[in-house]
């Protein structure tokens, strides 16, 4: 029952902001760096430019969520691994 109730606040914590804020965009941290430097130093220019730019907003966002999951599976491998190394290391 505990752990029903906690997955329900889960649930209601992640739609919730969707009910919030109706027609809102999201900038990005890069976006919002970008017109800080702008408006700091206007002079500025980048030292590098992108190779390559995905076609659209949904691409860049499928790569970023992509580059998450890999990531979570190599932090559930390593801390399963511990666990499980833990768990069977025979102690004398």
């Amino acid at each position: 029952m505990k752990n029903l109730f906690l997955f329900l606040c889960v649930i209601i914590l992640a739609v919730f902001p969707f009910f919030i804020q109706k027609d809102t965009e999201f900038g990005g941290a890069d976006g919002q760096a970008e017109e800080a430097i702008t408006e700091l130093a206007p002079e500025y220019e980048p030292w590098f430019e992108p190779f390559w730019s995905p076609p659209g907003g949904e691409t860049e966002s499928l790569l970023f969520s992509l580059q998450a999951a890999i990531g979570a599976i190599i932090i559930g491998y390593v801390i399963g691994f511990g666990r499980a190394r833990k768990k069977y290391t025979s102690k004398p």
